[in-house]
């Protein structure tokens, strides 16, 4: 069996961070986003959003209690299977610690790798000074709802609706612990 781990991203990294956010949401998301937002998403404007998110994240010197921005990518053997983008902020409100994307490729799905992503982004975003985090759901998608609540991450009220320029999605945001357990 094929070693599976998490890392910090590296700008290497850009076009299978690219690739896997596409096919992933056109497998989750297809009906739902118009067919030219879903095109965006392997263009250059991503391509240069994640080579900007990318660099600042591994730019920056991340000391415990400072705002900080996380890119992991999960791998498995030689392949690189997922990603996730995370950020701890000190607010007036104290820390505030949110997980913006976490993907894993459908065909690697159901291997542990969503995990555990979520587990060193909640690490990075402890370090950060949060004990919950939160992130952003379509209401729609059944299977990252289950994957939030096996973390304990359960809806918490709140609610947005985004415009994809041909509808609308409405968005749940869930929020829990970030005490979750690391393995690689």
């Amino acid at each position: 069996m094929a070693i599976a781990a998490v890392r910090p991203a590296q700008l290497s990294d850009v076009d299978e961070i690219v690739r896997i956010q596409s096919v992933t949401w056109q497998a989750a998301y297809a009906g739902l986003v118009p067919d030219e937002a879903m095109a965006q998403l392997a263009g250059p404007e991503a391509r240069q959003a994640w080579t900007d998110a990318v660099a600042a994240a591994s730019s920056e010197e991340k000391t415990p209690g400072d705002n900080a921005f996380h890119v992991l990518v999960a791998t498995e053997g030689e392949w690189t299977v997922g990603f996730c983008a995370a950020a701890g902020y000190r607010g007036e409100g104290g820390a505030i610690a949110e997980v913006s994307t976490l993907l894993v490729e459908p065909r690697w799905g159901r291997r542990g790798h969503g995990g555990r992503l979520l587990a060193h982004a909640a690490k990075a975003l402890r370090d950060s000074g949060a004990d919950h985090g939160r992130a952003w759901v379509p209401e729609s998608d059944a299977a990252s709802m289950r994957f939030y609540a096996t973390a304990r991450w359960e809806p918490d009220g709140a609610v947005r609706t985004l415009d994809t320029g041909d509808g609308a999605i409405r968005e749940v945001r869930v929020a829990g612990p970030l005490d979750l357990a690391l393995s690689d």
